[in-house]
């Protein structure tokens, strides 16, 4: 049960690093149904029925949404081994759309705050991940600032439900490309 809680977690992220900038590019849903389909990154999980769940929560308030994130993020026992593997999914998936955005970064920043990793196991295996590691949370009203700001600089769209149309028409373009 831990492990499905993980994996509901790890896509929560991805999404959230997804939705964060108030876009969901078509590269972002790419990356994760790949992650899904190749890796099994997600477990088990029904990985459209939990984006349709996702999408109606962040539709419904993109804001709360994404602080209760945050709150389950700060309350889950994580593994360093998890952690790791958190953190690779949020930057790739920030990644995905080959353009990173301020908010993307403050996001991210937010999500780092909230684990316990050291820095030392992130970059021996991925040292390109340094410039998302840079220390600029000094402290928690600074975390506070940060969040709060993101939050107040960021507008919220609805979004599309993520239907098997739109997926294989994002697979016949990203094919012409």
């Amino acid at each position: 049960m831990k492990t499905v809680n993980f994996d509901k977690l790890l896509l929560k992220t991805a999404f959230s690093c997804m939705a964060c900038d108030g876009d969901i590019d078509k590269n972002e849903i790419k990356l994760i149904k790949k992650l899904h389909s190749e890796n099994k990154t997600f477990g088990e999980i029904d990985l459209k029925a939990e984006l349709d769940i996702l999408l109606a929560a962040i539709n419904k308030n993109g804001r709360q949404f994404l602080k209760s994130y945050f709150i389950e993020l700060t309350n889950f026992e994580l593994s360093e081994e998890n952690e790791l593997k958190l953190i690779e999914v949020a930057i790739d998936t920030i990644k995905a759309d080959k353009k990173v955005e301020y908010s993307e970064i403050k996001f991210f920043k937010v999500i780092r705050s909230k684990l316990n990793i050291e820095d030392g196991p992130i970059l021996e295996q991925h040292p390109d991940f340094e410039d998302y590691l840079e220390q600029d949370i000094i402290s928690e009203s600074y975390l506070s600032k940060l969040q709060e700001d993101f939050f107040d600089t960021h507008s919220y769209n609805k979004f599309e439900l993520i239907d098997d149309d739109i997926l294989m028409n994002l697979r016949e373009n990203n094919e012409k490309d």
